[in-house]
């Protein structure tokens, strides 16, 4: 978590410094000014429902996964282009750790509590439609991090691997700098086993869908 807390601080510092500095170039060069209702920086607050890839997959049918859980979190975005931001996105979740057996259905064998924080790019599709309101398709691409905080009666323990993630959605604009924001973001990577219990075991690359809505506020 203190990892994630840093790279979001690291991108906020980064947004807040890159602002200024590109209004003092403009000035140097005799350029315009930026008119100061154009807005550069959004937040998203969000939330929604994640559906979690298996772990491993063993013999007649078996599986070790996580059982789907509500999401929540926030997404950054800055303006780096008239169609183009640098995202921040924190998010986390909490569920069960199941053993999939055929007929039996999931048994519970742990508890995790997952945070997810990745950085990247996203690119705005402006749709003018012809009652004038906006509506903006988007795809995303970036990489980051799924920690993972597992517990079990006394026994606890950690792990964190890498994970790269797309996405995809729509802004639907309600109000001046206010919209409704839905979408959906593929978190793509493998559970770390050596780090979780110490044995050399490789997991399958997985899948973990989040699908969410949540109100996207320009400034």
């Amino acid at each position: 978590m203190r990892t994630a807390s840093f790279a979001l601080a690291g991108l906020v510092a980064g947004a807040l410094s890159f602002a200024p500095a590109a209004s003092f170039a403009q000035s140097r060069s005799g350029a315009r000014a930026p008119v100061a209702s154009t807005p550069l920086f959004d937040i998203t607050p969000y939330a929604g429902y994640m559906v979690f890839g298996d772990f491993l997959s063993g013999p007649l049918g078996t599986s070790l996964s996580n059982a789907p859980a509500p999401i929540y979190g926030a997404q950054l975005g800055m303006k780096i282009a008239p169609n183009v931001s640098m995202i921040g996105n924190l998010a986390a979740a909490t569920s069960d750790i199941k053993i999939g057996v055929p007929i039996l259905g999931g048994l519970s064998v742990a508890h995790s509590s997952m945070v997810f924080y990745d950085a990247g790019l996203q690119l705005d599709i402006p749709v003018t439609s012809a009652y004038g309101a906006t509506f903006s398709p988007f795809v995303q691409a970036g990489v980051g991090g799924m920690h993972y905080d597992i517990s079990q009666s006394l026994v606890s323990t950690t792990a964190t691997n890498l994970a790269g993630n797309i996405g995809a959605g729509a802004d639907i604009a309600m109000g001046r700098n206010v919209g409704l924001r839905l979408m959906a973001k593929d978190y793509i990577g493998k559970f770390d086993f050596q780090e979780a219990t110490s044995f050399d075991v490789n997991s399958g690359t997985t899948h973990n869908i989040a699908l969410s809505a949540g109100l996207r506020f320009s400034f």
